[in-house]
């Protein structure tokens, strides 16, 4: 595996997802910009940048902390999705595809924090 975090799917995937949040958040009403789009942003960020830092730990077990940091961050972003899509500031096509990036990025680091996990503490 590469030391540079800009090889890990899970980055490329989480990168690509923060950019998508900013597009779709540019279009919520203007009294969102301190609120819901906010969050939304705040929580796509977090997921790629704690994938980096952890990857610049210098220890698995430092690793998998911040992947759990990550799909904490990503799982906020699901539920802030669902509330987008339910005050309607997201439409349907929008919604699919950013619940299947979440969904997908899930599995990524789900993946990731098995194989650097100590065996006795895996997820399944």
């Amino acid at each position: 595996m590469s030391d540079n975090y800009r090889d890990l799917i899970a980055w490329q995937k989480a990168r690509h997802l923060a950019l998508n949040v900013y597009r779709c958040t540019r279009r919520f009403p203007r009294d969102e910009i301190y609120g819901l789009s906010s969050q939304m942003r705040r929580a796509a960020v977090s997921v790629p940048s704690n994938i980096a830092e952890g990857k610049g730990r210098y220890s698995h077990k430092e690793f998998v902390q911040f992947l759990y940091h990550a799909r904490g961050s990503l799982l906020e972003l699901e539920t802030q999705v669902s509330i987008a899509r339910d005050l309607e500031y997201i439409d349907l096509p929008v919604f699919e595809t950013l619940e299947l990036e979440t969904e997908e990025l899930g599995r990524i680091l789900n993946g990731l924090i098995n194989r650097f996990q100590v065996p006795s503490q895996r997820i399944s």
